[in-house]
């Protein structure tokens, strides 16, 4: 329960803010200003989650569990396309696809002049399930490296087809993990304010983002309002959860490697075109900026490219992702244990209240900081410093390390715990040597989603982060600002670079080995 009153913090904020600004909750409430956006939020929600759930499983289960040419690449390329902050790849988005752009490039020679639209609902959906579905692809890849291949193989022998297998057996055994990422893809979405910005799409946060300067208090109320529908729907899968047949499952010896046949070439397609429009695309465009800006001369007005200064906010970059994953996992590890193994009412309380401020906004959360930072007499003098940031992080992004840590605890069975408690060993014994390891792979699920989501993190960084501490996102956020596309593009490609090592090293390579 401690550690879910310290996650709380930032909802206490909201409270204590509307108290103290006199909101008037009721008429916000009856207001049509407030359901409009309310139901379009709720509806990218829905299907952004829904998509998101079909392509981060699908790819899971074909790099993990057939024999996908490349699949090896894949998987380690698949994780990626979070690191990309929304807004950055709405823009990459509206960059293709506008006049003179990339897509105009290539397509011109083939005829096509017409390009669609990608504004409004149809590119909100488009760029949040592009840049969201690893949130499902992580932990379901770790529960289907960990899953026993005799039911499979009892399955295939009775005459079962792959996709039958697939539906009645597979299916069933990373539920968990498939829900757990759905509900972190619809809190992201219902928290998002990039994307739906550029992409001209009103929502509940747009709204809270225009208000925040003039009117205050109807702000404070709509971020008031999306954090109770936060919880309503953190309690609501809860509440499944309970219901849920749990499924105990350890790997003990090689997975069941599934032949595509016929469909190993189109899986190959499919696979390429998800990846070509979450990372090739995007990656090729700010290659493009690049490029352009290196061959310009852009120095003599004040934007030229200086790659060695990206060097320094690469490596903070790294440290803030790997040390918040850390302790991010170790904080969060106990509530999971309560809520998974003893389904505790305390831990799912404590669970609650980590989860649901996923779905505040990261200016609300880091605002709410720098309040308590500043009013608080015990943690005034960490403010804008580095342990600071870290908690901000950590309370952000804690949801995610939650949320997979339920999954790894939820798949060890209990039997080989009493197993060794027969054969004499004591509770930190048994934890060190047989439900840890069996953990490993769930656990790095969720720290690489932590990481990958710092690495990323805009609004507490620029308001927590000590002076003169820059990160790749600062920098891609301040080029922006200044106008120097060729800058933020090449922070935005050593973004990617830096991600991809660290998710390889943290997370994918060793899977390999569950």
């Amino acid at each position: 329960m401690v550690v879910g009153l310290v996650f709380v913090g930032p909802f206490a904020y909201v409270v204590s803010r509307n108290v103290e600004l006199g909101t008037d909750l009721l008429s916000i409430l009856w207001s049509r200003d407030t359901w409009d956006p309310l139901r379009r939020s709720l509806w990218l929600g829905l299907t952004v989650s829904s998509s998101a759930a079909v392509v981060g499983t699908g790819l899971a289960w074909l790099t993990m569990r057939t024999d996908l040419p490349g699949r090896r690449l894949f998987r380690a390329l698949s994780p990626l396309p979070l690191v990309f902050p929304s807004f950055v790849g709405a823009t990459a988005l509206i960059a293709a696809f506008a006049t003179g752009g990339l897509a105009e490039r290539m397509l011109g020679p083939l005829g096509v002049t017409d390009l669609p639209d990608v504004s409004g609902f149809r590119g909100a959906w488009l760029v949040l399930t592009l840049f969201t579905f690893p949130y499902v692809y992580l932990p379901v890849a770790a529960r289907m490296a960990s899953l026993s291949p005799s039911l499979e193989e009892s399955a295939r022998m009775l005459g079962r087809s792959p996709w039958t297998v697939f539906r009645t057996v597979v299916l069933p055994q990373v539920s968990g993990a498939i829900w757990a990422g759905v509900l972190l893809v619809f809190l992201y979405t219902i928290s998002d304010w990039g994307a739906v910005n550029l992409l001209r799409y009103s929502t509940l946060t747009r709204d809270i983002y225009a208000d925040r300067l003039f009117d205050q208090p109807r702000a404070m109320g709509l971020s008031l309002v999306l954090g109770v529908v936060a919880l309503l729907v953190v309690a609501a899968e809860r509440s499944l959860d309970r219901r849920r047949h749990r499924v105990e499952a350890v790997r003990t010896r090689d997975a069941l490697v599934v032949p595509l046949g016929r469909w190993r070439w189109p899986a190959v397609g499919v696979a390429g075109l998800v990846l070509g429009n979450a990372l090739i695309g995007p990656v090729a465009v700010f290659a493009f900026w690049g490029w352009r800006g290196l061959r310009s001369d852009s120095t003599t007005i004040g934007l030229g490219t200086d790659v060695r200064a990206l060097v320094d906010p690469a490596v903070n970059t790294a440290q803030a992702g790997l040390i918040t994953a850390a302790i991010a996992i170790a904080v969060v590890l106990p509530v999971a244990w309560l809520t998974a193994r003893y389904r505790s009412r305390v831990g799912g309380a404590a669970n609650t209240m980590v989860v649901a401020g996923f779905a505040l906004p990261g200016l609300v959360i880091a605002l709410s900081l720098v309040f308590w930072a500043i009013d608080a007499p015990i943690i005034g003098r960490w403010y804008q410093t580095f342990p600071l940031l870290i908690l901000a992080y950590v309370l952000h992004f804690g949801a995610q390390a939650t949320r997979a840590a339920h999954v790894a605890v939820g798949a060890v069975p209990q039997r080989l715990g009493d197993a060794a408690a027969t054969l004499g060993a004591g509770r930190i014994r048994r934890l060190v040597t047989v439900e840890l390891p069996l953990m490993t792979p769930g656990l790095l699920a969720g720290a690489g989603l932590v990481m990958l989501s710092t690495m990323k993190e805009l609004p507490a960084t620029k308001l927590l982060a000590p002076p003169g501490y820059n990160t790749l996102a600062t920098r891609i956020w301040s080029a922006g600002e200044s106008g120097a596309l060729a800058q933020g593009a090449l922070a935005s490609l050593a973004l990617v670079f830096v991600s991809a090592v660290l998710t390889w090293f943290v997370v994918l390579r060793r899977l390999d080995h569950y």
